[in-house]
């Protein structure tokens, strides 16, 4: 599961599939260097996105 804490760069390594997420929602931070340092709550709030809709959406595309 996807939490607040994670890194970006380590969802998407582990789950690339969620980089079209990313993407829509203007953090396509995945070609850059912040991305291993940066947890999906700072990004979400430096981007003005709602973290809780973010980690849904996330969660929903790694389900089984």
């Amino acid at each position: 599961m996807i939490n607040k804490d994670m890194t970006i760069g380590d969802i998407i390594r582990r789950y690339p599939q969620t980089i079209t997420i990313f993407e829509r929602y203007g953090l396509d931070c995945h070609d850059c260097q912040i991305a291993d340092f940066e947890a999906v709550e700072h990004g979400a709030s430096v981007h003005k996105v709602d973290v809780d809709k973010l980690l849904h959406e996330l969660n929903e595309k790694i389900a089984p």
